[in-house]
């Protein structure tokens, strides 16, 4: 699964542009540009999926080129990232704006990844919905996709679905309901324990069937809750580990 996703990335500072290519790759399909103009054309010739653009750059803003896009029905669906200051983002940007995400400058290269590779999962497994057999179940491995990955995915696409987790002879089920886990099965566990015990699985195969739900509440918390606490679980366990 990764590398099905296109990245169009954008920036005027050639170490950045490098430092952000080089993180990425592994992740998707980067094409580069160093400049807004060039990055349209590019963009129209062959739309990404996903933009990471910078805001602040000369002649024609990471901005302009957005609102450029977005005027366009080739390019209108392009998911986008901007990368911007704190004082950027809180003046010039209303709840409004066609931007997905931004990346907050500066920024830690480890924490800029992790943020836009949110956004390429959610759009991997949206693709990967897009192409599933006639069955409605999409297939893949947990090496691709970690569950931390899958459930943030499933949280930002809003989806209503059943997830199916195999690690060797262990199974979890995760139900979904508009990207919330409202039910949970593990064996003997149900709810937040049962998806607590699949945290640090990188193992294994899972399974998304977009025609299944379920109207049980196992669950007590949202979805991000429960990857907050399964984390701070998980960093306990490996800690205690001499």
């Amino acid at each position: 699964m990764p590398n099905n996703v296109k990245l169009l990335l954008v920036d005027d500072n050639p170490m950045v542009l490098a430092m952000l290519q080089g993180a990425l790759t592994a992740l998707a399909k980067v094409t580069t540009s160093n400049d807004s103009a060039d990055a349209l054309l590019k963009a129209v010739d062959d739309p990404p999926d996903l933009l990471v653009s910078d805001y602040r750059m000369p002649g024609m803003d990471g901005q302009q080129l957005v609102e450029k896009l977005k005027s366009r029905p080739k390019t209108a669906g392009i998911a986008v990232i901007l990368l911007a200051s704190k004082a950027d983002i809180t003046e010039r940007f209303s709840n409004h704006e066609p931007v997905d995400d931004f990346v907050e400058k500066p920024f830690f290269l480890k924490d800029a990844t992790q943020r836009i590779k949110r956004l390429i999962d959610k759009i991997a497994l949206e693709k990967m919905a897009k192409t599933a057999p006639s069955d409605g179940v999409v297939r893949g491995s947990l090496a691709q996709m970690n569950v931390l990955d899958l459930l943030q995915s499933l949280d930002m696409g809003r989806k209503t679905c059943a997830l199916t987790l195999s690690n060797n002879v262990d199974k979890c089920s995760m139900y979904f309901t508009d990207g919330q886990i409202n039910h949970a099965v593990y064996g003997e566990l149900k709810g937040d324990e049962a998806v607590y015990k699949t945290m640090g699985w990188t193992n294994g195969s899972f399974q998304i069937d977009f025609t299944k739900s379920s109207s049980e509440t196992t669950v007590t918390r949202s979805t991000q809750g429960l990857l907050m606490e399964g984390l701070r679980l998980l960093d306990e366990a490996n800690r205690a580990i001499p």
